[in-house]
């Protein structure tokens, strides 16, 4: 018959799994939550701290930015790819990566605007450049756009420097302020890491595993999109030759449904040693892996929330950039806040409260207390617009 997980202990085992009700008075180690996590993904959009520093700060408070600025210039405990987006990974993951360097080379030939004459005009002089002068950023090259320009078009430089790194000849060394440089991936991952040789079954189970065990409990769709360096049929496949040391999990969603799923065989053991759901309350990146899969936040939470960036905003039906709150094991609202950097202030443009959640004064109050401790991730002093 399988296990059945109630909501509420599927909700605690959700945000305990994704380091949530973690404990910030054990000193902080960075690259154990981003091992955790399995990925942080990096967001160009500096609202008021971008995702990936918010998203390690929702973890431990003493997070600072510039910590994972250095942790990528290190060149030894994590390297940056694409997952379903830019991300940093724990370099651990980087002997099973040549499957999604493989995935993502066939995706792009098939993409329209692949342009394999340009790929061989330009990739030999890119690699010349930076074997010789070291990293290099695309400011670095000037070549101008053929095509009209348009929202997904860059320069042909800019073009094959992403197909290289996208393919893993080239990694990025570091970045200055958000700016990326790329180096040779033979100087940036260590030797050891690089030539770690796995047979594809190995890389198969053991992303499988790992996707399966960040996700705590998860359908095959689910463990695909984790990493997106395995196919649907070889997850099935991984689950029909492991259905011994796997458990059939049925779990409740908020609207009092199940879903079926798959659990690692340790999950009564997980769920035994869970936590209790504190009354801390969080301010949510919307790119959190907590909250990054909407479909499963919805059916879990009962949470519908949508990142209206790209929305106009004649159509908004909250704002830009809107935070979730996260209660305990609730999401009980969602927050418009914007940094003003000049003026070393954060300001509160709205605030709406999830229905049937009452606000009274202690919660206002826990609020208050997030919202000064966000303002200092981003070096500001203030907080204003909350009465």
């Amino acid at each position: 018959m399988g296990l059945k997980i109630d909501n509420k202990t599927m909700r605690r085992l959700w945000l305990h799994t994704n380091g949530l009700f973690s404990n910030t008075k054990k000193p902080l180690d960075v690259v154990a939550i981003i091992k955790k996590l399995g990925f942080v993904q990096l967001d160009t959009i500096q609202n008021v701290s971008r995702a990936h520093h918010h998203i390690l700060w929702s973890r431990h408070a003493e997070y600072r930015e510039y910590m994972l600025d250095e942790l990528l210039s290190a060149r030894e405990h994590i390297f940056e790819h694409f997952t379903h987006d830019a991300s940093v990974l724990p370099m651990e993951v980087y002997p099973l990566w040549s499957r999604r360097f493989n995935r993502l080379k066939a995706q792009l030939k098939k993409a329209s605007y692949h342009r394999p004459d340009r790929i061989n005009e330009w990739k030999d002089h890119l690699i010349k450049r930076i074997r010789e002068e070291g990293p290099l950023s695309t400011k670095d090259f000037n070549s101008k756009r053929s095509e009209q320009k348009k929202v997904w078009s860059s320069p042909p430089h800019k073009q094959v420097l992403d197909y290289l790194w996208y393919t893993g000849a080239l990694a990025t060394s570091h970045r200055e302020k958000f700016t990326k440089f790329y180096d040779l991936a033979d100087r940036v991952i260590p030797e050891h890491i690089r030539t770690e040789s796995l047979t594809n079954e190995e890389q198969i189970n053991k992303l499988c595993l790992s996707a399966l065990s960040k996700l705590a409990v998860a359908t095959p769709k689910e463990i695909k999109e984790f990493w997106d360096a395995v196919d649907i049929k070889e997850v099935k496949t991984w689950l029909e030759a492991n259905e011994r040391s796997l458990v059939l999990v049925q779990w409740e969603t908020n609207a009092g449904k199940w879903i079926n799923s798959y659990a690692l065989d340790d999950i009564e053991e997980r769920i035994q040693n869970l936590p209790d759901a504190k009354t801390q309350l969080k301010i949510i990146n919307p790119f959190d892996p907590a909250v990054r899969n909407r479909t499963r936040l919805s059916a879990m939470f009962g949470f519908d929330y949508k990142l209206e960036v790209f929305v106009p905003e004649a159509k908004r039906q909250w704002g830009y950039y809107v935070y979730p709150i996260l209660e305990g094991d609730k999401f009980i609202g969602r927050i418009e806040v914007k940094a003003d950097r000049k003026a070393k202030k954060l300001n509160v443009i709205n605030l709406w409260q999830e229905p049937n959640n009452k606000w009274k004064t202690p919660r206002t109050k826990r609020l208050k207390v997030e919202l000064q401790n966000f303002s200092r991730l981003a070096g500001l002093e203030t907080v204003s617009g909350l009465k």
